[in-house]
């Protein structure tokens, strides 16, 4: 089995497979395959058996049609600094490139495994059935927005048994009702200056190593696929692993478990005000506070992210009017659509930056401080993660160099300081994401934790870690394996205005209109390319366009409001005034 970490998905083929494939892997990078799975579906049924609203053509002329766009798709342009800069950066503050990556971890696991039906490796690469591709896809994770990723599957995929088990399936992730966090390294011979709060350290994912030294878990506890891995003791030990993929999304997470404490120190603090009666045992306190999480998440989800990655008038129109298109299937099982999965929700690859100044270390120094570095180079972001070993762009051997040198826990001095990503007025335009665009900042396309198994570290398999180190060229690849429908496809149904051939060329370099052309991809559209260059030509990369903001719109409204569990079905309504408050309300 590769090891493919981006994403960090296990792809069995049915549930009994998952639990099977799980076994074989030591669920690497989910800690526990359910003992259930969830549905994939595609969002617009009615496209399944329109041979039309797919990509014709011959297979392997197709296949390397989507390589030659996928590689042409990259910012080759020198850098670009002062009031030029302005080029490609978005008005979006950096950390919803992040957000949208932990939501994506939260509500799927799947999409990205090799198996009969999605392994874009072999050869010749043909399309799945769309029937085919519903019967077998699965998905690992409930789609519902209720933190599974954090809180781990101990308790199960019933959400009425939302009750940590901390012996069991769930052991070191939990003490006692809170969730275990790390913390930071810290002493002689780290540069740099602490981060505000000096005192408050533990802001580390925890970590293998320190929870083996702790005795909070056993080797028995190790999933097996790292139990012999170089980088063993410094893997987070969370409920999805995938959160440890690059620094960002680690403290992203990290905020979750913190808050989840927090959480439960106001219940502890003032029971009632919470709902919660006083003298509550651990698992009434710990379902207050799961829920509580939840929903503060949810309706940031829905008031905060959405409004800024999407058109807010669709995020308007599907909250007044409910959603047009996401339908739950059949006894309201509620389900990701595929065109939401596959292709339309990854449009956050192209907002990466090359670079980020998160904190006073590792960009613009705060006086009388200097900096270590002017900014952390978006390969240094998977430095200090579970995956971190430094990687040569053109090959690995199993000989690689671990860079922690015995340091199993985040230094002190890679903190991130939030205020750096998530001011909407912030000068600094080195604080926000990218525009959401076709041009990709060239880090996208050697991903430099991909196709890093021993199998493929020879001259014969440098093709495939190259292909595999492109995330543009396997969003596509995989768009037209899992039969995807084009972008023209899906606005003919939804009733938005196509893009035009002029629009989808606007601005390109050569290379990508030469794939277009070649690939008879003006007609016939790869979705996750037209959601981008909508994105650019309709909404000047600040936000998706009607097309990409109808399908992620749709499908995370739809998904809230059929979840009975969500803060929309509250009874009598709910919002932050009824949560959880900081310090002076």
């Amino acid at each position: 089995m590769l090891d493919l970490n981006h994403g960090g998905h296990i792809m069995p083929a049915d549930a009994a497979g998952a639990k099977a494939m799980g076994k074989k892997l030591g669920h690497r990078l989910i800690k526990k395959v359910p003992d259930t799975v969830t549905p994939f579906e595609y969002l617009l049924p009615q496209l399944k058996s329109d041979a039309g609203a797919r990509i014709p053509g011959d297979p392997a002329k197709v296949a390397d049609d989507l390589k030659a766009l996928g590689q042409a798709l990259v910012d080759s342009a020198p850098p670009v600094t002062g009031s030029g800069a302005a080029r490609v950066n978005s008005t979006i503050p950096a950390i919803y490139t992040y957000w949208g990556q932990f939501i994506d971890h939260d509500m799927t696991a799947n999409t990205d495994r090799d198996s009969s039906t999605s392994d874009i490796t072999k050869t010749p690469l043909e399309p799945v059935a769309p029937d085919t591709v519903v019967e077998k896809l699965v998905n690992l994770r409930r789609p519902t927005f209720d933190l599974d990723s954090v809180y781990g599957n101990g308790p199960g995929l019933d959400p009425k048994e939302h009750k940590p088990d901390p012996g069991g399936a769930d052991k070191g992730l939990y003490d006692g009702i809170r969730l275990r966090v790390g913390e930071c390294a810290h002493g002689p011979g780290i540069p740099g200056v602490m981060i505000p709060p000096d005192e408050d350290l533990r802001r580390d994912l925890p970590r293998i190593g320190p929870l083996l030294a702790q005795g909070a878990i056993t080797e028995d506890d190790i999933p097996e696929g790292v139990r012999d891995d170089v980088n063993r003791d410094t893997r987070a030990f969370i409920a999805d692993m995938r959160n440890d993929e690059n620094l960002i999304v680690s403290q992203f997470h990290l905020a979750f478990l913190r808050f989840h404490n927090k959480v439960l120190d106001a219940i502890e603090k003032s029971p009632k005000d919470l709902g919660v009666p006083t003298g509550a045992k651990d698992d009434k306190r710990y379902e207050a506070a799961r829920r509580l999480v939840c929903h503060h998440y949810q309706w940031l989800v829905v008031n905060d992210y959405l409004p800024t990655v999407c058109l807010p008038e669709v995020v308007d129109d599907v909250l007044n009017n409910g959603p047009k298109f996401y339908k739950p299937l059949q006894g309201n099982v509620l389900f990701a659509p595929l065109e939401y999965s596959v292709a339309a929700f990854r449009f956050g690859h192209t907002m990466v930056r090359g670079g980020y100044d998160h904190n006073r270390n590792f960009g613009q120094a705060v006086p009388p401080n200097s900096a270590v570095l002017p900014f952390a180079s978006f390969n240094l972001l998977f430095l200090f993660t579970g995956n971190g070993h430094i990687i040569d762009p053109e090959d690995i051997t199993k000989s690689t160099p671990n860079p922690f040198a015995g340091q199993k826990t985040l230094p002190f001095n890679w903190i991130i300081e939030w205020d750096r990503m998530t001011r909407k007025d912030d000068p600094n335009e080195a604080h926000f994401a990218r525009k959401i665009d076709t041009v990709l900042a060239p880090p996208i396309h050697n991903m430099v934790n991909e196709g890093t198994a021993a199998e493929i570290q020879d001259d014969a398999g440098k093709p495939l870690r190259q292909l595999l180190r492109n995330l543009a060229t396997r969003n596509l690849l995989r768009g037209y394996l899992l039969s995807i429908p084009t972008g023209q496809a899906m606005a003919d149904v939804m009733g938005i205005a196509k893009l035009s051939e002029d629009e989808l060329k606007q601005g390109n370099t050569d290379a990508v209109n030469a794939a277009l052309q070649n690939g008879g991809f003006l007609q016939h559209t790869p979705l996750f390319y037209y959601v981008l260059k909508e994105a650019e030509v309709r909404a000047d990369g600040n936000s998706l366009g009607e097309l990409g903001s109808r399908i992620v719109v749709e499908t995370q409204l739809g998904i809230m409001r059929n979840d009975a569990n969500s803060y929309m079905n509250v009874k009598g309504g709910w919002d932050p005034s009824k949560g959880a408050k900081l310090p002076g309300g």
